[in-house]
């Protein structure tokens, strides 16, 4: 009889952004085996139509389902606001999403000013409108499309000059709009960080989802008993279909393998 619990968090994205999900879950879950899914080639999800998100979901889905995974991470905003209905009514299986952090800001500020910095398919999301609609409405939210940062992280011009005018132009306006809490709405925006900190200093607080994700992927796997808690050799394997380079770079030493997908996926 196979052990379920050794078997995989499943974790897919649009591309290398949501390695930064997979990092926080393996902190708090270092017993956890993972598979990671990387869907550089149609990145970003951002631009996408509703429909052709939710097919790709569908089909991310399928292929960590094969590896058998025991529950999936879907760990892109986009995806989330826009697919994860549809993956937890057709799938017999935990499904943990990932959306904007508008409710720890609203909490947070104190000139009742917030910025969101996301995709168009986030902001332009159901989900999304629901979420906000849900918090204070004294509340001002200034929403910044960060058009064009996650093509520049996938091509690996983290720290190009290009990025850095790129995040001036997102970013000056929501500090002379005076917001004190930005959320980071794309799992790939936490790599940019320390630039942004560079542009807004101490003023603002920056805000992302990536711990709370972790959190909530160790409280399900709690609850449907599928922690692992065999201390063995970790597993962490990496699929892309595109250059694994910039993979390689976001990553630590502790990987399994890297794998490059056929032009099929």
């Amino acid at each position: 009889m196979r052990n379920v619990n050794k078997f995989s968090i499943g974790i897919f994205d649009s591309g290398v952004g949501g390695t930064s999900i997979w990092k926080e879950i393996n902190t708090l879950l270092p017993l956890e085996n993972t598979i990671y899914l990387s869907d550089s080639k149609n990145a970003p999800y951002g631009d996408k139509s509703k429909q052709s998100i939710i097919n790709l979901a569908i089909k991310n889905t399928e292929y960590l389902l094969k590896k058998n995974c025991k529950i999936i991470v879907v760990a892109c905003n986009t995806a989330t606001t826009n697919a994860i209905k549809i993956l937890r009514e057709n799938y017999d299986i935990p499904f943990i999403g990932i959306e904007p952090a508008i409710k720890p800001a609203a909490l947070k500020t104190k000139t009742n000013i917030i910025g969101i910095l996301a995709t168009e398919g986030t902001l332009n999301s159901e989900l999304f409108e629901k979420t906000s609609s849900s918090i204070n409405q004294k509340i001002i939210r200034k929403e910044i499309i960060g058009k064009g940062l996650v093509e520049l992280i996938e091509a690996g011009k983290l720290y190009s000059e290009e990025m850095t005018n790129l995040l001036s132009y997102y970013i000056n306006p929501l500090i002379k709009a005076e917001v004190d809490c930005l959320v980071l709405g794309c799992t790939h925006y936490p790599y940019l960080i320390p630039q942004i900190r560079k542009l807004v200093g101490d003023r603002i607080q920056i805000i992302d989802s990536g711990e709370a994700v972790a959190k909530q992927t160790k409280a399900i796997l709690e609850k449907y008993l599928l922690s692992n808690n065999h201390k063995e050799k970790k597993s962490h394997q990496f699929y892309i279909n595109h250059d694994k380079k910039v993979l390689e770079i976001l990553l630590s030493n502790n990987v399994t393998k890297i794998e490059i997908l056929n032009d099929d996926f």
